[in-house]
């Protein structure tokens, strides 16, 4: 039996669009969708909606739904590739702070 994620578990949001004038329903685990509201509550309300009938479908054509990004495992690790200037000046900085490459980048991408 295929067990399917609950689309509450998706990571939603709203923003605001000055080109549309309204505030915009989105889910980043299907960042082709959105929904266009007059409040943040209606934008919620309708990307969910949007959510449900799409996961909906899926199911039905039997395709795979993605899993919800909290329910995902992650390894901590990830390559990045850099100019070469950048990734010398991230190291000088790295041994002038006496710390690792790593740390420093992690720091950095933390802040």
């Amino acid at each position: 039996m295929k067990i399917l994620p609950k689309i509450n578990h998706y990571a939603y949001r709203v923003i605001w669009s000055e080109d549309d004038n309204q505030h915009v329903g989105l889910c980043a685990e299907f960042p082709r969708l959105s929904y266009l509201a007059s409040t943040p509550e209606k934008a919620i309300q309708g990307i969910l909606k949007v959510v449900a009938n799409v996961v909906k479908d899926m199911e039905a054509n039997d395709e795979s739904v993605p899993k919800p990004i909290y329910s995902r495992r992650y390894s901590g690790k990830f390559v990045v590739r850099v100019p070469p200037e950048v990734h010398r000046q991230l190291a000088l900085e790295a041994a002038e702070e006496e710390i690792s490459l790593n740390r420093l980048v992690s720091a950095k991408l933390s802040s």
